[in-house]
């Protein structure tokens, strides 16, 4: 028997924005708070985050 394939997606009912951290926390099994929690975190950052965010968004697919 093989496991069902799981497809990282935006989450449709547990969005704030677009669905992204929703849709990665439904992929890794996380609490979505905490995936919030680390893209906020993460913002402190120098990087490219929000690009990242926009790119995600274009790029997954929604559920």
């Amino acid at each position: 028997m093989t496991a069902p394939a799981r497809r990282l997606t935006r989450s449709t009912h547990d969005k704030w924005i677009a669905g992204v951290c929703g849709g990665l926390a439904e992929y890794f099994g996380w609490s979505p708070a905490v995936v919030r929690l680390l893209f906020v975190l993460s913002c402190l950052l120098p990087g490219p985050q929000f690009v990242l965010y926009i790119v995600l968004w274009l790029v997954i697919p929604k559920k």
